[in-house]
């Protein structure tokens, strides 16, 4: 079929028409992922924030503040969590925020969500990977830009030969994290002194300040992107839409299978960990769960449990950085084969596998992490995380009321109160993050001004009617003229 092209112009958006021979240079291999290898993916994308990264929240909230900010996080996913598992269920493509936003609000919208998604995933393998130096330190007593650009290399490597070896490999790590974890949770409990659990100086000037709350209420609010590390990204399984065998059953299955395993798992280290070796001695560490088991006031020295799990907590980590790499590449993927970014990044190669996709993110995440400012990067993709929290919740809301008949194989228990619950505790989390350094919003900032110039200068006067994401609104602008 040759490749015909014609335009059409909407609300001050001009897209083109692309025929067959566009879209066979942009296939992904589908069928390749049930509801337990999403469940595992969703749990692979967040498990490297159980070993490292959330313990940074014990400076700025104390344990008390800590704790209260996860429990209200956990709330904000879990609600989220149902309605992405609607939207998933109903909008089964690999643009997943982006496509929900999208039909909920339009191209701008899209545009927002898909960036401030792209921005999460491409900074977070960075902050991870300051972490696996860290780990790959105590093991071999060496680090720099060299350990971050040979994990870089390889794990980009493993997604090019192709997504049904990697999703697995993946899979398999995972596995061998989650029991680490398990034997971590048995060793720092035999540990356990709650008087660990509150033992930092209280600020006495804070209002509100108390051994539970050292730093004050303020601290709770300090804590909450910390909170967030625990739970980061399980929002990136519906970009496995299109490489799933029956999204509409699969998708919400996996997504909220992984979610509640999260749960559990960020409860039990939050007690446990600070409870074996204090909140004090870990509140600065990059290696918390290693240094929790060696603490004087644990088991004291360099033991046989404490090795295991700085050798299978490095598999942890590289779980969620092989992971979130899978993420970005396929957030990429769909806008640029939508046009919203360089239709070049979506070409897919004989393994049907986006390459460009995966390295062109990947050297920008890999020169973010030689700055080696793990606490500031975390919150530079938590802070894109929440925007996109805020705009995938509201397009729930907004799905719901603007096209009540759509089909929807799971719908969201509570429905838009589920949803608006999360909206809000999405932007408490959004100022959140910007309030606890200042540098984040700047560094936000130039990104989304560079994006939105290129958008609203190029790229939406080039967007792919007959993508995925964007046919609906080819059919409701052909049937319009029918009527």
């Amino acid at each position: 079929m040759a490749n015909s092209k014609r335009s059409i112009h909407h609300a001050g958006i001009d897209s083109e028409v692309e025929g067959a021979e566009y879209f066979e240079k942009r296939q992904l291999q589908g069928g390749v992922a049930g509801w337990v290898l999403l469940a595992g993916l969703g749990v692979a994308y967040v498990i490297s924030g159980d070993f490292a990264g959330w313990n940074f929240g014990l400076g700025e909230g104390g344990w008390g503040g800590l704790m209260i900010a996860t429990i209200v996080m956990a709330v904000m996913y879990l609600f989220m969590v149902f309605g992405l598992a609607e939207l998933s269920s109903t909008i089964s493509t690999t643009g997943g925020g982006y496509a929900f936003a999208r039909r909920a609000m339009g191209p701008w919208g899209g545009f927002i969500t898909g960036t401030a998604i792209l921005i999460e995933y491409a900074i977070a393998p960075a902050a991870i990977a300051n972490f696996i130096g860290a780990y790959v330190e105590s093991l071999v007593g060496f680090n720099g830009w060299y350990v971050f650009l040979f994990f870089y290399v390889i794990f980009i490597g493993i997604h090019l030969w192709g997504v049904g070896e990697a999703l697995k490999l993946m899979f398999v790590i995972t596995a061998i994290a989650v029991f680490a974890l398990g034997v971590f949770v048995v060793a720092a409990a035999l540990q356990f002194d709650p008087a660990n659990l509150n033992d930092i100086p209280v600020d006495e000037s804070a209002w509100g300040s108390s051994e539970f709350l050292p730093f004050g209420v303020i601290g709770i609010w300090a804590a909450l992107p910390y909170a967030i590390w625990f739970f980061l990204a399980v929002e990136g399984v519906p970009l496995a839409a299109e490489e799933t065998k029956d999204p509409a059953k699969d998708m919400p299955k996996g997504i909220i299978g992984a979610m509640l395993t999260l749960i559990v798992f960020a409860a039990l280290i939050l007690v446990v960990a600070p409870g074996a070796a204090g909140s004090d001695f870990l509140k600065e560490s990059g290696n918390p769960l290693v240094e929790a088991l060696e603490a004087p006031e644990a088991y004291g020295s360099q033991n046989l449990v404490s090795g295991f799990i700085n050798l299978v907590g490095l598999l942890g980590l590289i779980a969620s950085f092989f992971s979130i790499i899978y993420a970005y590449s396929r957030q990429t993927f769909a806008l640029s084969r939508a046009g919203y970014l360089p239709r070049i990044l979506s070409v897919t190669d004989k393994r049907k596998t986006p390459a460009l996709a995966l390295i062109v993110p990947g050297i920008i995440g890999f020169v973010m992490a030689v700055l080696n400012q793990g606490d500031l990067l975390i919150l530079v993709a938590v802070f894109g995380a929440t925007i996109s929290y805020v705009m995938m919740t509201l397009s729930h809301i907004i799905l719901r009321i603007k096209e009540p008949e759509l089909a929807r194989p799971y719908r969201t228990p509570g429905g838009v109160v589920t949803t608006g619950i999360a909206l809000v505790l999405a932007v408490i989390a959004l100022v959140a993050g910007f309030l606890v350094d200042t540098r984040v919003l700047v560094i936000t900032a130039i990104v989304y001004a560079i994006a939105l110039l290129y958008f609203g200068l190029y790229s939406r006067h080039h967007i792919v009617a007959t993508a995925p994401e964007e046919e609906f609104e080819l059919i409701e602008s052909a049937e319009s003229e029918l009527r």
